[in-house]
């Protein structure tokens, strides 16, 4: 209920409520004057790293799952949360990939590194 305290995900709706102290100049921004880079090819390192997961193999689950994530002042990776899931253990494995992605050239507001909040849509194809 409206009670709880704790974070609310919620992945029905497309809209993810994440509980965190209300200040601000701390949230990630969404457009900046330059936006963080990934260095390389992002697809090529989601590509290279994301595992099938064995149960959504078995049993057919395919589908796209969408991440959102922070890219800190320091090009470091963080808040990283499912906006939609699909299930069959792709949903973790989409959350890990991300997690774990070397830091990024962080975005810069006024020629200073800021926050900057990003969804990420990864599909998983069965072939």
């Amino acid at each position: 209920g409206s009670t709880d305290i704790a974070p609310v995900i919620t992945t029905g709706n497309g809209h993810t409520n994440v509980v965190a102290n209300n200040t601000e100049s701390l949230k990630p921004l969404i457009y900046v004057e330059q936006m963080p880079q990934f260095d390389g090819d992002k697809d090529a390192y989601l590509q290279k790293n994301l595992r099938y997961p064995d149960a959504a193999r078995e049993n057919g689950i395919d589908g796209r799952v969408v991440v959102q994530y922070v890219i800190n002042e320091d090009g470091s990776v963080s808040d990283v949360t499912l906006v939609k899931g699909i299930g069959g253990g792709c949903d973790e494995e989409a959350v890990r990939v991300v997690k774990a992605m070397p830091k990024w050239k962080p975005g810069k507001q006024n020629g200073k590194p800021v926050k900057v909040l990003f969804t990420l849509p990864i599909k998983f194809v069965l072939n």
